[in-house]
C-alpha cells in the first residue's frame, strides 16, 4: 500500500476549517499544512502571546493569510459557548471541524472550570460541547467532517470504559492511595475512549445527513503533551516519540483524502504514512 504523504494532499481552496490547540505540536503542523494547501483556517485557542505568535509565524512560514483567531478555553464551557458564537456570527458553514486541543496525565486532582476532571472535561466535554453548537454551521456544508483526534491511549481508560463517580469532584488519592500518577493515566485514557465513542454517535445520529466523523491517532509524538509526565516518563517519551511533523499526517489524511465516507466512525492509525 502507498504511504499517504503531504505531497499527497489535495487543493482546499474554498473550503473552511477550524483546528482547535493549533497554537502548538500537531495543531500547528495540522494548521500549517491545512493552509499550505488554500484551505481559510480559524486557530481555536487559547488567547495567549502563545497563539498570537505562532498565527504570525505560520502566516510568515505558508506565505498564506487565511488565518484567523478564535479564542477558546476548552476547560470553561462558558468559554466554548462564547467561541461558537462568535464563528457562527462569521461564518454559516464549516467544513472541517479539528478537534485536535487535549491534555495529558494532569494531576488527577484538577478540575476545570465547572468542576470536572481536567482532562476528560477539556479533551470530551469542551469538544462535544462545541461540536454541538456548531452542527447547524456544519450541517450546512456539503460532507462536513468533524476529526477528533484520540490515541492509542485508550487502552489505559478502566475495563469498565469510564470511572462516571470520578468525572466532577475532588479525587486526588481516591482509587489507589499512593500512586496518583496511575490514576492520572486511566483519566487520560478514558477522555480518549471518549473521543472514539463521541465520532461514532455522531455519524449513527448525523451520518444519514452526510457528516462525516472520524477519530485518529497521531503516535507517539514529541510535543509537549508529555509534560506532565515524571521525568523518566518524559525521558522515554521524547526518546521513542516521532518528530511533530509525523503526527500531524493522520488528521490531515482524515480532512484532505477526496472520499472519506469509508473513514467515517473509523478510527484511523498513523501507521499508513510518512514524511515526504
Amino acid at each position: 500500500m502507498k504511504q499517504w504523504t503531504l505531497e499527497d494532499m489535495v487543493p482546499m481552496d474554498g473550503k473552511i476549517a477550524i483546528v482547535t490547540g493549533g497554537n502548538g505540536g500537531i495543531g500547528y503542523q495540522a494548521t500549517k499544512n491545512l493552509l499550505k494547501s488554500g484551505a481559510k483556517v480559524y486557530m481555536a485557542s487559547r488567547d495567549s502571546p502563545k497563539s498570537h505568535d505562532a498565527i504570525k509565524r505560520l502566516k510568515e512560514e505558508t506565505g498564506k493569510h487565511a488565518l484567523y483567531f478564535l479564542p477558546i478555553d476548552l476547560s470553561d464551557l462558558r468559554d466554548v459557548r462564547k467561541a461558537a458564537k462568535e464563528y457562527l456570527s462569521k461564518e454559516s458553514t464549516l467544513d472541517i471541524l479539528m478537534n485536535n486541543a487535549g491534555v495529558m496525565a494532569a494531576p488527577a486532582d484538577q478540575l476545570t472550570k465547572d468542576g470536572y476532571d481536567l482532562q476528560f472535561g477539556t479533551n470530551v466535554l469542551g469538544h462535544f460541547h462545541f461540536t454541538m453548537l456548531l452542527l447547524p454551521a456544519l450541517l450546512a456544508t456539503p460532507n462536513p467532517r468533524v476529526i477528533n483526534v484520540s490515541s492509542r491511549g485508550h487502552l489505559f481508560a478502566p475495563s469498565s470504559g469510564f470511572f462516571w463517580d470520578k468525572l466532577k469532584g475532588p479525587k486526588k488519592g481516591t482509587w489507589i492511595p499512593g500512586l496518583n500518577f496511575i490514576e492520572r493515566y486511566q483519566l487520560y485514557g478514558q477522555s480518549k475512549l471518549g473521543n472514539i465513542l463521541f465520532s461514532n454517535e455522531l455519524v449513527r445520529r448525523y451520518g444519514d445527513k452526510g457528516l462525516i466523523a472520524i477519530s485518529v491517532h497521531p503516535g507517539v509524538i514529541r510535543t509537549d503533551l508529555g509534560r506532565n509526565h515524571n521525568s523518566l516518563n518524559r525521558w522515554v517519551y521524547w526518546h521513542l516519540a516521532q518528530p511533530v511533523e509525523y503526527g500531524a499526517l493522520t488528521q490531515l489524511y482524515a480532512a484532505n483524502v477526496p472520499d472519506a465516507k469509508e473513514l467515517s466512525g473509523k478510527a484511523c492509525s498513523f501507521d499508513v504514512f510518512n514524511i515526504s
